[in-house]
């Protein structure tokens, strides 16, 4: 099974697959405490790993040790990130403020990579990058309850 899917594709499938997580993530924080929907999502991440690693054709893997702490770092700041969100909903925020404004993540990839990796960025994207921000801080504000104001 040939998996040439253009990468357009692939992004459009991995934000409905991301929205669909989001939704759920505001589910299940409603009923288990923030760290033990993190071990859930682990293993519900680990099980899907494999049967997709099963069903993908075969590659043949590549370590060493610069590899495994770029992949251990990957997996506990994404921990860290899961958590951080999971006790945000936990605590009551709104999934349709707390999803979209944690979905600004990628501003600190853009940042790290212009600042670290020396990436060009040109005015169209920092034009991009600025309305998101403001998005984010549009998203921020929530409306007073009534008998408030």
């Amino acid at each position: 099974m040939s998996l040439a899917v253009s990468w357009l594709a692939l992004a459009g499938i991995a934000i409905m697959a991301w929205g669909a997580v989001g939704f759920l993530q505001k589910i299940s924080a409603t009923l288990l405490h923030p760290s033990v929907l993190l071990l859930w999502v682990i293993v519900g991440l680990l099980l899907g790993s494999v049967a997709l690693l099963a069903w993908l054709p075969a590659v043949r893997p590549t370590m060493s040790a610069s590899i495994l702490i770029l992949g251990l770092a990957c997996g506990l700041t994404n921990a860290v990130g899961s958590w951080c969100l999971f006790k945000a909903l936990d605590r009551g925020a709104p999934a349709s403020l707390a999803i979209p404004l944690t979905a600004l993540y990628p501003l600190m990839t853009v940042a790290l990579a212009v600042g670290f990796l020396h990436e060009a960025t040109s005015p169209r994207q920092w034009a991009g990058i600025v309305l998101a921000i403001l998005g984010g801080a549009l998203l921020s504000f929530e409306r007073a309850p009534p008998g408030n104001g």
